[in-house]
């Protein structure tokens, strides 16, 4: 028993020398967790359940005991104080294994890893709304709040971030503290309030908000209040419509699958017939365009061929579902990169195909 107590503290201690110290303060003991959470989920917001609630955003969590990934749902909460924000909690690289590092309540939002929770957290600081005085002003224009509420406003923020990685580095989010968001994460803070380690509870004892049950489609993925899994305010995959609506600050695609192999994603796009107005370089980037579809094809191929291979191999060795599960999150994660990747791929070709602009009057003004 001490021999295990002298191998954990010194493991615990490298993890921590690992972990970037802005962040110590909110760094959760556990074990580094070898496979990556899976993507963030995209759902309706429930409306406010009533003035004084702020919003916390959902987020994958972890069972040491059960070795699987949990979903727990956003939710409205009362604050703990008068002018306290949350800043979420997310995952990151500690050099040997994937940390949680917890959310706590404080004066200001601080570093969340760069993690696109949407909703007002779109990687960097906060648009949910504002304290005035002792009042929170809440912001339409990211918060569904519904009729009835006399203190909002509507600032629009234009944010275009698609990705739904639900960690930093090691292939995930490359985002680094700034030095107010390193302060913030000195100033005088709490943890999470009784309500939402409840919240948390109720998650990780549901089977169905479970990876290994839900395949990265919990039951439950949003509720007005904590706790409030199974009650008619609370957003249910399968009520979750599939439609998209952009507003620029706000993206709704409930219908988006988060893909473990390569053989289920959507068949790749040939890309547009190139238009720059030079019949040389449009043959030229043509060209290019083939190029990087035959490329990204057998990238997909391979990946595919890799992850078939170990497939055969957990079934010879008969293995535990635990392992199948690591496997499969692994699987997952490769292939959301793998996706990204040539997301970033062709949006890059496609800029360089767009037609020639215009150039800008030389008052100075924007081109018509």
């Amino acid at each position: 028993m001490r021999l295990k107590f002298v191998v954990g503290s010194v493991l615990l201690a490298i993890l921590m020398t690992a972990v970037p110290s802005a962040v110590h303060a909110q760094v959760r003991v556990g074990v580094a967790i070898a496979v990556a959470p899976p993507p963030l989920l995209v759902y309706d917001q429930p409306i406010c359940p009533g003035d004084g609630y702020f919003w916390t955003p959902g987020y994958w969590d972890y069972d040491y005991d059960a070795a699987d990934y949990f979903w727990v749902p956003g939710t409205w909460v009362e604050p703990p104080e008068v002018g306290f924000l949350w800043t979420p909690g997310w995952w990151g690289w500690g050099g040997s294994g994937f940390v949680f590092n917890a959310g706590y309540w404080g004066p200001v939002v601080g570093f969340y890893g760069g993690i696109n929770y949407g909703f007002g957290y779109f990687g960097t600081g906060f648009y949910g709304g504002r304290w005035d005085h002792d009042h929170f002003f809440y912001n339409t224009d990211v918060w569904h709040v519904g009729g009835g509420f006399h203190n909002v406003y509507n600032e629009h923020v234009d944010i275009h971030n698609d990705t739904h990685v639900a960690y930093n580095g090691h292939g995930g989010i490359e985002a680094r503290a700034t030095p107010q968001e390193e302060a913030a994460a000195r100033e005088r803070h709490v943890g999470p309030v009784a309500a939402q380690t409840q919240h948390v509870q109720a998650a990780r004892s549901d089977p169905q908000q479970r990876f290994s049950n839900n395949h990265g489609r919990p039951a439950t993925v949003a509720t007005a209040r904590p706790g409030e899994f199974h009650g008619n305010s609370a957003t249910r995959s399968e009520n979750n419509a599939a439609r998209t609506e952009t507003n620029g600050s706000r993206t709704e695609n409930n219908g988006s699958r988060n893909f473990t192999h390569p053989k289920d994603l959507p068949a790749a796009e040939r890309p547009a017939a190139p238009n720059t107005g030079n019949a040389k370089q449009d043959q030229k980037i043509q060209q290019q365009q083939q190029k990087l579809y035959d490329k990204q094809s057998q990238e997909r191929q391979k990946l595919q061929a890799q992850q078939d291979r170990e497939h055969q191999q957990l079934q010879k060795q008969k293995a535990s579902d635990a392992k199948t599960q690591q496997l499969e999150q692994k699987h997952a994660q490769q292939t959301q990169q793998l996706q990204q990747r040539h997301t970033q791929q062709t949006q890059q070709m496609q800029q360089r195909s767009a037609p020639a602009s215009h150039a800008a009057p030389s008052g100075g003004g924007k081109p018509k």
